[in-house]
């Protein structure tokens, strides 16, 4: 699996992470089966989250064996300290860990979530004193907003932004694109979601898959287009779907990555067309 810098850590990244979604309400053997598996790849790059059911608790003993050779990200959805604190605290001990390589604040989509954050008694304190004290490596956030995301660029020196490039949402809703443009300014680095995504459900009570709350890629020819698109932007990683049939089929393709080539993106700008975006801009 090729790897690229984290910023300007010398850290490598395995270009494909293992999500996190894989391993929840699955099997303490199938999680090491799925852990393992992934490690004989070279997946380096995990990703979790409370948020995802009983993810850390499947995969802090799954990882254990595994976690001085691994870059592990964990998130909060909490926004004030208090909550944060004892999210953090609670993921450390589920995940069989000291610290965290990196550490987000966790689907940032709203002003509102911007502002408890970051004021007085947010839970980005908790963030800034865990790094101090060593618990976390690098701080960062995952984000659902144009311009929530470059506001909390603009108040707070992240290492790096976990968002949504998509071709479809890019293409069709021209999200994503200031995202990238403001964080490759600064010098954050970018990790991508919903790569193998194809579009959103009109409902989302009506799953494709129960571990994707949009419609995947499940065609391995254009998934493979998906990623290698995804990819060839500016980014770091990109953590595939949950489901552990896509995201295993994400990883084989991962192994043989290649730029994408202009008309290989004609082939996706015409398969994007008419479907309905992930997200779109504010404004639009």
């Amino acid at each position: 699996m090729q790897t690229r810098e984290y910023g300007t850590t010398g850290q490598q990244l395995s270009i494909i992470a293992f999500a996190g979604i894989v391993v929840r309400d699955e099997t303490a053997e199938d999680s090491q089966r799925y852990v393992s598996w992934a490690i004989d790849q070279g997946i380096n790059y995990f990703d979790v989250a409370p948020g995802y059911g009983n993810a850390q608790n499947m995969l802090g003993p799954a990882l254990q064996q595994y976690r001085n050779d691994v870059f592990l990200s964990c998130k909060t959805n909490k926004r004030d300290a208090v909550s944060a604190q004892a999210e953090l605290e609670e993921s450390l001990k589920l995940l069989r860990t000291d610290h965290f390589d990196l550490y987000q604040l966790h689907a940032m989509s709203t002003m509102e979530d911007l502002e408890t954050v970051t004021g007085p008694g947010g839970a980005l304190e908790v963030l800034s004193k865990a790094r101090d004290e060593g618990l976390v490596k690098h701080l960062g956030f995952s984000v659902h907003s144009v311009e929530v995301a470059i506001e909390l660029m603009n108040r707070f020196d992240f290492d790096s932004v976990l968002f949504p490039v998509n071709f479809t949402t890019w293409f069709e809703a021209g999200f994503g694109k200031g995202i990238m443009d403001e964080a490759e300014k600064r010098g954050v680095t970018r990790l991508a979601l919903k790569g193998a995504a194809h579009h959103a459900l009109e409902d989302r009570n009506h799953r494709v898959r129960p571990k994707t709350w949009y419609a995947p890629i499940e065609d391995r020819d254009l998934m493979k287009l998906a990623l290698r698109w995804t990819l060839s932007q500016p980014i770091t990683a990109a953590i595939p779907p949950g489901d552990p049939e896509l995201w295993q089929m994400a990883v084989e393709i991962g192994q043989d990555f290649t730029p994408i080539t202009p008309e290989e993106e004609a082939i996706l700008r015409n398969e994007a067309k008419g479907k309905k975006p992930l997200f779109e801009l504010a404004h639009a």
